[in-house]
């Protein structure tokens, strides 16, 4: 399978980008950029993509801030790369440290306006998507403790 994008190659089914800077921030954590993905602003179903890495395991969409990228342009990239989803991009719910991995992931709320038919990851790392209730995409993210974490602090920001 070749690439689609001309500064991408897909080497053992693992996305990687040729000519790709990663960012780091002041501290040397990477800075990645994520969206949670809803149906609506009720924000009652996520979408949730599965694991480039890990067909079996659904994550939330995300990836490397590129340089000179604004972090809620990269989530929002990220989201049509990952899930063919366009959308607008809503609030910063926050940003999220992983120690273990040297990450720090600005996480924007996103609605979904448009899911196509055919994307990249899809076709080339044959990664799908669906929708979950807020339950459910709990319980589908167990693997992944700090997108838990995304999900509860956004249900005890809008008790507020």
């Amino acid at each position: 399978m070749l690439p689609t994008e001309p500064n991408q190659v897909y080497n053992n089914m693992v996305k990687e980008k040729l000519k790709s800077i990663r960012t780091y921030d002041e501290d040397g954590f990477r800075k990645r950029a994520a969206c949670l993905c809803f149906r609506d602003d009720t924000e009652r179903e996520l979408l949730l993509v599965t694991s480039s890495r890990f067909k079996d395991k659904w994550i939330v969409p995300g990836g490397g801030v590129e340089p000179e990228e604004d972090p809620c342009l990269a989530a929002s990239r990220e989201v049509f790369e990952e899930a063919g989803a366009r959308g607008v991009i809503g609030r910063l719910l926050g940003v999220f440290e992983n120690e273990d991995k040297k990450t720090r992931t600005s996480v924007f709320t996103f609605i979904v306006e448009e899911l196509t038919d055919e994307w990249d990851d899809a076709r080339m790392l044959g990664r799908k998507r669906d929708w979950f209730t807020m339950v459910e995409a709990k319980e589908k993210l167990s693997h992944k403790p700090i997108q838990v974490t995304y999900l509860e602090l956004l249900r005890d920001s809008s008790l507020v």
